[in-house]
């Protein structure tokens, strides 16, 4: 019988890697292996595997929505035998039928940062809050507007076509902390409030990010906030908005909080960006799966949500009243960690 893991014993699961049988492996399968939120990820995973005695192998995808290759990752990690596989799906939902064939094959399996469609088509989910991330963002910049929130012209730079559940949970957090509603929330786009220009797709990188920019900017070039699915289309809705000569006239905000994104905010860049872990997502992913190779203990979520929370915090040098924040500095101290 399956027994389920506390998620307040995650910490102490690193002990368990003297007492796991050599053949034990596991797989990290992510987005893409250039976005610097996934390469701190698989630093964790390798890490994490190292000590704990277990042989990691790890996949991308070619790009942010590149479904085909996760799914073949999964075959070959099913054809290896693995005992767990951390994933960060590309798409949410088409992915399920194969997140299920590798549970079927008793393998656990843990979405990372990204929650499938539906949640518990995985054994267990670690990951930020993703709409408590665009929440505080949204109620941020709300507050930095102060009354002219009510005439902002706000652009939304999102991810994908496929609308994975990170990408709506942030767009959708940004609106309800702006204080816009949101209609359907399981939705993107939907929106009817007068104050949005539009939404762009920046599939998660900085080409995506200046072209989105530049599309929205030719609806209307008085835009002044943007929200930014993550940092490096932050970077890229940057370079847009400095060639057209908005750069002081346009405040940007995002997610994810690595290093070179808070710096980001450190150099105006980026007003501000709510920071999350994913060294410490994937390196409790792994001990999750050490544990359960051991003796078939699977995660719990934390109380009251569906999902292991590993935390955010938003990171800027102009707090607002009424938004928990922290510096520039601290974030610095705690990017990606």
């Amino acid at each position: 019988m399956k027994k389920i893991l506390a998620g307040t014993a995650l910490a102490l699961m690193a002990t368990t890697g003297a007492a796991l049988a050599d053949d034990v492996s596991a797989c990290l399968i992510t987005k893409t292996d250039t976005n610097p939120f996934f390469v701190k990820m698989r630093e964790g995973a390798q890490a994490a595997a190292e000590e704990l005695g277990i042989t990691l192998f790890t996949y991308a995808g070619k790009i942010d929505g590149d479904h085909e290759s996760q799914v073949a990752a999964i075959e070959t990690c099913m054809a290896n035998g693995v005992s767990g596989i951390l994933i960060t799906a590309s798409d949410t939902a088409a992915i399920v039928d194969s997140v299920t064939e590798a549970r079927d094959a008793g393998i656990l399996v843990i979405a990372l940062d990204t929650q499938l469609e539906p949640a518990d088509a995985a054994d267990a989910t670690f990951a930020t809050d993703n709409f408590e991330a665009g929440r505080l963002i949204g109620e941020w910049a709300a507050g930095r507007l102060g009354d002219e929130a009510a005439n902002a012209r706000i652009a939304l730079l999102d991810l994908t076509v496929m609308q994975p559940t990170v990408d709506v949970m942030r767009d959708q957090g940004f609106l309800t902390g702006f204080g816009i509603d949101v209609k359907d929330p399981n939705v993107n786009g939907d929106e009817d409030d007068p104050r949005i220009v539009g939404n762009a797709l920046t599939s998660g990188n900085e080409e995506g990010g200046r072209t989105g920019m530049e599309q929205l900017l030719s609806i209307d070039p008085d835009l002044n906030v943007v929200y930014t699915i993550n940092e490096p289309a932050a970077a890229g809705a940057h370079e847009a908005r400095v060639a057209a000569g908005r750069e002081d006239a346009v405040l940007v905000v995002s997610v994810d909080g690595g290093c070179p994104g808070v710096r980001n905010v450190a150099d105006g860049v980026i007003g501000a960006t709510s920071q999350q872990y994913p060294l410490r997502m994937a390196s409790l992913g792994m001990e999750a799966i050490a544990q359960y190779a051991q003796d078939g203990t699977l995660p719990a979520p934390t109380e009251g949500k569906d999902f292991f929370d590993t935390g955010v915090a938003l990171v800027t040098d102009h707090p607002v009243e009424g938004v928990p924040s922290i510096s520039v500095e601290e974030g610095l101290d705690l990017c990606w960690g």
